[in-house]
């Protein structure tokens, strides 16, 4: 592959302002930044969370549902509006954006895989930004079981990226949870070898989220099985995608 790989994931609590519709400015902030890593000669993947979040406040929903059916109604209606934003994001410089959805079946058959893969590349090859998301309007176990913390390493492992960006609400990986112990440390880098870093990830998610700190740090384990590294990340912090390709350390580094 002729060019560098950088697969970003940006979390619900982020892209939905915690359940109060897109945060269309911050959307556009990181928009803004994808355009510069292209410009230094790095494609970009993403994968955005928000579908059910943002059909839920579309809908006038004041929790997220707890039957089946609702959340995927509320998926469908998201979707629609999460993939528009982003493509309005991105229509300022002339970039497209493909909207990808996928289940974890389309890469455990070896066939889906290879589909999937050859789609994904091709995309990158025309210029193309994924925009990718689990299809949670069909996909029963992932609604339940399922993360885009996952997603994200299993989409690092489909284009050969270098890097997945976990961006979410929290600076990094600490010692301890940061809203517990407000003397908890951040881990700036880490080995995923040691078995300290898996206890020091827990558990938990937000109420519109799925995943927690433990989800992203399996998911870096993943990755780092085909040779991706992974940075968790705040968000919200000024620039973080741009000053992150600077070679600024922010967040955690998680390695093999």
């Amino acid at each position: 592959m002729s060019k560098r790989r950088w697969v970003i994931k940006i979390g619900s609590s982020l892209l939905t302002r915690d359940g109060a519709g897109l945060d269309v400015p911050a959307i556009q902030a990181w928009a803004a930044q994808c355009l510069q890593l292209r410009e230094q000669g790095i494609d970009v993947v993403l994968v955005s969370s928000g579908a059910v979040a943002a059909g839920v406040a579309k809908l006038g929903w004041t929790r997220r549902p707890e039957h089946m059916h609702q959340i995927q109604a509320a998926a469908a209606v998201g979707q629609m509006r999460l993939v528009e934003t982003w493509q309005q994001c991105f229509d300022g410089a002339n970039v497209l954006t493909a909207q990808v959805l996928l289940t974890h079946e389309d890469v455990a058959d070896s066939q889906r895989y290879a589909n999937a893969r050859a789609t994904l590349n091709e995309l990158l090859e025309l210029g193309v930004v994924p925009v990718v998301n689990e299809n949670d309007t069909v996909a029963i176990e992932e609604l339940r079981l399922g993360d885009n913390d996952t997603l994200g390493a299993l989409v690092a492992e489909l284009v050969g990226a270098e890097r997945l960006v976990i961006l979410t609400d929290q600076a990094g990986l600490f010692t301890e949870d940061p809203r517990n112990n407000p003397e908890a440390s951040l881990i700036q880098e880490a080995s995923l070898s040691d078995a300290a870093v898996l206890e020091m990830a827990g558990g938990g998610a937000g109420a519109l989220g799925r995943g927690g700190m433990r989800t992203k740090v399996l998911a870096a384990a993943k990755a780092a099985e085909v040779g991706t590294e992974t940075v968790i990340a705040a968000g919200a912090e000024q620039d973080v995608i741009a000053r992150l390709a600077a070679g600024e350390a922010l967040g955690t580094l998680l390695k093999k």
